[in-house]
């Protein structure tokens, strides 16, 4: 079995971390190849990126950007291995390429879908403005295996994770979402209804690239907009819910009815809460109930639109 490193990218550097993981090829026997996807990235981000290829590494170039699902399943179609590694490139390795890498070998006959998991600094960042996404992150997505392993579907992300190629060209991410948000939510549902188990290992790579406050609160806006669709779309409605923290705790508010008085309390107070949030000492727990009231707010637009179950 052999594994492809892919890597799409926009307009970021990533010559350290191709580096880094260029030294194991040759010296892991299952690792072959590094595919940098470009997707529509400026003139000198280009030219940076074809300044890595030779000895295993490739770039795949769209001249357009085309999107974060399009752009993974483009370098899917180029990739050799059996195994696909799909990263971030605003990733970085805690430790040595050789060992990241060993990792996945060893958990490879395990199970045919892997995810290595994120982690951040333990430090926070120097500029207080991106300190929403480092709270977030260490306190929401940095989890052991252990735990994540208990709802695998839950914690899935396309950040850092091992799929079987066999599996990756039956499935694909959804081309249609253009916009950022919930594309790993789809993938994992759609995996758990094909019955296909998710093994977590402890094999994190580091989130480099954080957002500030006001691009990380777009960032959500745009998720969230996305999750609402989503959820019409699916046929099994109970399956991708359990799957996300968001809908499950929708649900129960909409047994109360409660989310008509959350999404007004959204429409009045959401500047407000934006203001409190982007900060560089936000509250999670605002954070949390700003996400609700939004959610709510988007099923109310999104419940006056006839849109028919597709997945």
């Amino acid at each position: 079995m052999i594994i492809s490193l892919l890597i799409p990218v926009c307009d970021y550097d990533i010559v350290a971390i191709v580096h880094s993981m260029k030294s194991c090829i040759g010296k892991v026997p299952e690792f072959i190849e590094i595919l940098i996807g470009d997707d529509g990235s400026t003139p000198e981000y280009r030219a940076r990126y074809l300044s890595l290829e030779g000895d295993g590494v490739k770039v795949i170039v769209s001249e357009k950007n085309i999107g974060r699902a399009a752009i993974r399943n483009k370098l899917a179609l180029e990739a050799k291995g059996d195994y696909l590694l799909f990263i971030d490139a605003d990733a970085m390795i805690p430790g040595t390429a050789e060992a990241y890498i060993m990792k996945w070998v060893e958990a490879m006959p395990s199970a045919r879908v892997i995810s290595g998991g994120v982690l951040y600094h333990a430090s926070p960042p120097g500029d207080p403005d991106k300190m929403l996404r480092w709270e977030y992150g260490r306190k929401r997505e940095q989890r052991k295996a252990s735990e994540r392993n208990k709802m695998p579907y839950a914690a899935f992300t396309t950040f850092n994770v091992l799929i079987d190629k066999s599996i990756f060209s039956k499935l694909r991410f959804n081309e249609e979402l253009k916009q950022y948000g919930h594309e790993d939510t789809l993938f994992s549902y759609q995996l758990e209804k094909a019955g296909i188990k998710i093994l977590h290992i402890d094999n994190g790579l580091i989130h480099e690239g954080l957002e500030s406050n006001r691009e990380y609160l777009n960032k959500t806006k745009l998720g969230i907009e996305n999750l609402s669709m989503l959820y019409d779309n699916v046929t099994d409605k109970r399956a991708f819910s359990s799957s996300v923290t968001l809908l499950r705790i929708y649900n129960v508010i909409k047994v109360f009815r409660l989310n008509l008085i959350l999404a007004g309390i959204f429409v009045r107070y959401r500047e407000r809460m934006e203001i409190k949030i982007d900060s560089s000492n936000p509250s999670l727990l605002l954070f949390a109930i700003y996400k609700v009231s939004m959610f709510c707010t988007y099923r109310e637009i999104h419940g006056r639109r006839k849109i028919l179950p597709i997945l």
